[in-house]
């Protein structure tokens, strides 16, 4: 499968106190991912981009620090399978010239590519599948160019989008018209409301399926 190499474009916040959205961008291309995650997490992602030094290592700097102990290297992550609206990843390490591929919650692995800053990749089917592609136009409505993470955290969502993800929480994005989701998508996206969008972007994925 052909390998995209990812960037990190930012952290939005998501429907619920407890999740946030991390959003990737295919460098050299147009098409975002994004992929809801906790608020641990989220912490630890933007911690690092900031170049914020905790008092104390979080789990990704500990995890960091063991494998720097045993001479073991992150060479590369890798959103390796998307199964169920669940991104899956891949950290390919080595240790004294000996490869090996650890499975890992893919906001683990973001932070752990982060520490070692080595590339992060998807393949191609992944981004066709999961990516959302935004104009020029859209693009830069949104402002979508190097965003830091503590920035956008704090971002509210509008009244039009709060009344979006209720009637969603009520009635359930199934009951929709893939009309109506499409619609919704659009208004998601043109919101920054990662989060929605992702949710209405599986639905459709399902459907096709």
């Amino acid at each position: 499968m052909d390998k995209k190499e990812l960037k990190i474009l930012g952290i939005s916040a998501g429907h619920t106190a407890a999740s946030y959205t991390l959003i990737l961008e295919e460098i050299g291309g147009n098409r975002k991912l994004p992929i809801v995650i906790g608020a641990s997490e989220a912490q630890s992602i933007a911690v690092q981009i900031e170049r914020i030094k905790p008092i104390r290592p979080m789990t990704h700097d500990l995890m960091k620090a063991v494998l720097d102990g045993f001479g073991i290297v992150l060479r590369e992550v890798v959103i390796s399978k998307l199964e169920d609206s669940i991104f899956y990843a891949d950290l390919v390490v080595e240790q004294a010239g000996d490869e090996k591929i650890i499975d890992a919650r893919t906001s683990d692995a973001i932070g752990m590519a982060l520490r070692f800053s080595c590339p992060i990749y998807t393949h191609e089917a992944i981004l066709r599948e999961a990516g959302i592609i935004l104009s020029d136009k859209d693009s830069e409505q949104l402002g979508m160019g190097e965003l830091g993470p503590a920035d956008d955290m704090e971002s509210e969502p509008t009244d039009e989008i709060d009344d979006m993800i209720e009637h969603i929480e009520n009635d359930d994005l199934a009951d929709l018209s893939v009309t109506e989701l499409e619609k919704m998508l659009s208004d998601a996206i043109n919101e920054e409301n990662y989060d929605l969008a992702a949710r209405i972007r599986d639905e459709l994925n399902n459907r096709k399926g």
